[in-house]
């Protein structure tokens, strides 16, 4: 997102405009401080539009990656967790 002042809004409004983007918005400050945004003019668009545009959302793969087909990690024995336990709490 670009920011411009309101001056150079005024002095170089095609420019400023050039710079609008579907992608890009430009804000204008007045003293400092964000007063207006400059946006193109596109189809009305959902909130999850808005937000994939923008870069906050990406929409779920149409083709998801396979469950594995055990869960990851370390395979204990009775024995070995029951010793893994003991000596969490201490008992050893």
């Amino acid at each position: 997102m670009t920011t411009i002042s309101k001056r150079e809004l005024n002095q170089k409004t095609a420019a400023v405009l050039a710079r609008v983007t579907d992608v890009e918005d430009v804000v204008v400050t007045e003293r400092g401080v964000p007063r207006w945004r400059v946006i193109s003019a596109r189809e009305p668009e959902d909130v999850l539009g808005r937000l994939e545009r923008q870069g906050r959302f990406t929409p779920a793969r149409s083709t998801p990656s396979p469950w594995p087909s055990r869960v990851g990690g370390p395979a204990y024995t009775s024995s070995e967790a029951d010793a893994l336990l003991a000596e969490m709490r201490g008992d050893h």
